[in-house]
């Protein structure tokens, strides 16, 4: 039995997710169905407001509400030090630890072969750019222990080491783990171990 079209669109939308699979999705259609028509609509709303009331960061390219982000607005901050991710999420778990007071930078995703992910497919050119503007010291390599993790941290360190001191999260995280999953602890350890490429 196929069901009613508005119900099949959804169940396709939500597939399209990450880690959504179409049994997952029906689900979730089916648990929408049984909600009240305003709970439906404020989830609408929610969603719609999801790009009106966010921005990209010029200068960290986070995703934050107002353009400069809080954290790039903050003079409190450590001038110096630059936290490298590979998006807003894994800054956020960063700034959970309060273990960091410095400033970031979001790459934009991580050089992989695979998915045919280049260096100037990432916000690398904007980084160089920093760099030669600002006054950073210390590049701290936040960056995911993957394939694509290490590719990409040997090819920044490749780059920028001869200009700037670099690190590295300690190795405390799992090999293989995306930090937005790492439990603060872990990731308050990791930060404070850090060690320096050579």
């Amino acid at each position: 039995m196929r069901y009613p079209s508005a119900i099949q669109n959804l169940i396709e939308k939500l597939s399209a997710l990450p880690s959504v699979g179409p049994k997952t999705a029906e689900r979730y259609v089916f648990h929408l169905l049984k909600q009240t028509p305003e709970k439906l609509q404020s989830l609408a709303a929610a969603i719609s407001e999801l790009k009106e009331k966010t921005t990209l960061c010029h200068i960290c390219g986070a995703i934050a509400e107002s353009d400069p982000c809080p954290i790039c607005s903050d003079k409190n901050r450590r001038a110096g030090i630059l936290c490298l991710v590979e998006n807003s999420q894994d800054l956020a778990a960063i700034e959970a630890t309060k273990q960091y007071d410095g400033y970031y930078f979001v790459l934009g995703g991580l050089i992989s072969t695979i998915r045919e992910v280049k260096p100037s497919d990432l916000n690398i050119q904007k980084l160089v750019n920093r760099l030669k503007k600002d006054s950073i010291q210390e590049i701290i390599l936040a960056l995911n222990f993957t394939l694509e993790g290490e590719t990409t941290a040997l090819y920044l360190t490749k780059i920028l080491k001869d200009h700037l001191k670099i690190t590295r999260l300690a190795k405390g995280l799992p090999s293989g783990s995306d930090l937005e999953y790492a439990d603060e602890l872990t990731l308050a350890s990791a930060l404070k171990n850090r060690n320096e490429l050579k």
